[in-house]
């Protein structure tokens, strides 16, 4: 477990390159700027780049094999692991793993700066946005930034687009977002 926020590994190694990050050690991509806390993981990431581990039905890149095969098996739709609680099944460990939080209530990632608690480290990291005013989804049109991506798709939807999604079923009016067409509803 880590010692300065409490974050839980499972081997020591993974433990090891995570107190990099909070020394500040830390090692940038060269061709997309990502940001890791070992060499070890920045040479992993690099295998994108270089369509190493190339998935032939969808193009997308992996960082290595293992994780290539993991990304195969969601184009066959096989899920070799299963909920004990629900039944539930997935394609992987590590889904299940978070899944199996859903009905234990375990939540082992706490945020250092105000100690709330999130059952997934991704939930932490866009938590930790809250506390450092992080933006990383930047429009290219206008240079207005985001927490989150979805928010940066709504913003190029609702500002720089003519798309109208939203459909009234009673008159056929199109609108740019679901809260525009229930309030048009009421009308009729």
């Amino acid at each position: 477990m880590c010692t300065v926020c409490d974050k839980r590994f499972t081997t020591k190694r993974n433990l090891t390159k995570h107190r990099g990050l909070h020394a500040g050690v830390t090692y940038t991509c060269s061709q997309c700027e990502k940001v890791f806390s070992s060499q070890d993981s920045l040479h992993h990431h690099m295998n994108i780049h270089t369509s190493k581990y190339k998935c032939s039905v969808c193009g997308k890149c992996c960082g290595s094999s293992q994780h290539l095969a993991v990304h195969r098996g969601s184009h066959s739709g096989e899920k070799l692991f299963e909920c004990t609680v629900c039944s539930k099944r997935f394609s992987t460990a590590g889904n299940l793993t978070r899944h199996n939080r859903s009905h234990s209530g375990e939540k082992p990632y706490k945020c250092r700066m105000c100690d709330k608690m999130f059952n997934q480290s991704g939930s932490l990291d866009k938590h930790m946005r809250v506390h450092t005013g992080d933006k990383p989804y930047k429009c290219f049109l206008c240079d207005k930034s985001f927490t989150e991506s979805s928010h940066l798709q709504l913003h190029k939807r609702h500002v720089h687009s003519n798309s109208r999604p939203y459909l009234c079923p009673f008159c056929g009016k199109l609108f740019k977002t679901n809260m525009n067409l229930n309030c048009h509803v009421l009308i009729h």
